[in-house]
């Protein structure tokens, strides 16, 4: 096998690989977006946010090689598993308490906080959906397995995504739709679903959170992750970019170690177009939300726009905005 594999990476090196990569893009985003459009959209917002980093890191009022001290100093890490677990819990409490007056309407179903399983490793942080009957709630698993990889300036914007008003939010209430039929009320989109989570945590400033430069900083590197994940996916498909240009890339603009990034480009690598949704979908709902801003004037509830962007289950985001449209 390993002798007829292909020698270079990307799908632009295959047979027909240009327009097998749109169709994974146009399949992941729910968009007709380009390959070159996505790229240079990705180069945008990469400078923006790496602008906002440095002026958090500005704010922080430290000097110095920022990712070294981000990610060694120990006073940004536990020691005990259960003091994490504590630490996620009191930002859930907190994050519950802002929703009300974010949406017009909630879920019923609750959710938990638990630790991951020690053989799921350093797998990332993640949502498990609740049951339908409601018999079983929605859980947030944080990883445990090793404190030494998981900064405390990170758990904010992790809550906020996973769990409310992101993943547990958005699903529960799809579930909880009676009106619409089981398909739609269980479909997912990664646009949708992950665009909607990414929005989420930048509803933390809303909600009270980030207060902390460190908190923001964290907030900015997820959002950067994403930017550069659209920059990245789209080079190593579509514009010949190598394994190791992808790597350097990504080391030199997100803020994560060269061991995280290393295993991004490799995911982006076997799941062509999937990383590039997570920001486009973001876009789109803040996109919606400023138009609906102002075509309503002083009409405009904040709290209806966000129930009519999750209140018919997830959508392709043609579909989306059509609907917000007629909202």
């Amino acid at each position: 096998y390993l002798a007829q594999a292909a020698q270079r990476l990307g799908l632009s090196n295959l047979p027909g690989g240009p327009a097998y990569y749109q169709a994974w893009l146009d399949w992941n985003t729910t968009t007709h977006m380009t390959p070159r459009q996505i790229h240079d959209l990705g180069l945008a917002e990469v400078a923006r946010i790496g602008a906002q980093m440095d002026a958090s890191v500005a704010a922080s009022g430290f000097k110095g090689k920022r990712q070294k001290f981000l990610t060694t100093d120990p006073q940004f890490f536990f020691t005990k598993p259960q003091d994490m677990l504590a630490g996620y819990r009191d930002i859930a409490k907190r994050a519950d308490a802002a929703l009300p007056a974010l949406f017009a309407e909630l879920p019923r179903q609750t959710y938990g906080i638990r630790a991951m399983p020690p053989e799921e490793g350093d797998n990332a942080e993640r949502y498990m959906p609740g049951s339908q009957d409601g018999g079983r709630p929605g859980w947030f698993e944080a990883n445990v397995n090793d404190l030494t990889t998981r900064p405390k300036w990170t758990m904010e914007t992790l809550l906020l995504h996973e769990a409310v008003p992101g993943h547990h939010l958005q699903t529960a209430r799809a579930q909880e739709l009676k009106q619409l039929p089981a398909f739609r009320r269980y479909a997912w989109f990664v646009a949708f679903g992950e665009g909607w989570a990414l929005y989420a945590e930048s509803l933390g400033d809303e909600m009270g959170f980030y207060k902390d430069p460190y908190q923001k900083f964290g907030n900015l590197s997820f959002e950067m992750l994403r930017a550069c994940r659209l920059v990245v996916d789209t080079g190593l498909h579509a514009f010949g970019w190598s394994r190791e240009q992808a790597i350097d890339y990504m080391a030199a603009n997100s803020g994560l170690t060269r061991a995280d990034v290393t295993a991004e480009v490799d995911r982006y690598l076997v799941w062509p177009g999937q990383a590039t949704a997570y920001k486009i979908g973001e876009l789109k709902i803040k996109e919606l939300r400023a138009k609906a801003k102002a075509q309503l004037g002083e009409h405009f509830d904040l709290r209806r726009f966000h129930n009519a962007v999750i209140d018919n289950g997830a959508l392709p985001l043609s579909v989306l905005e059509q609907s917000i449209d007629e909202w």
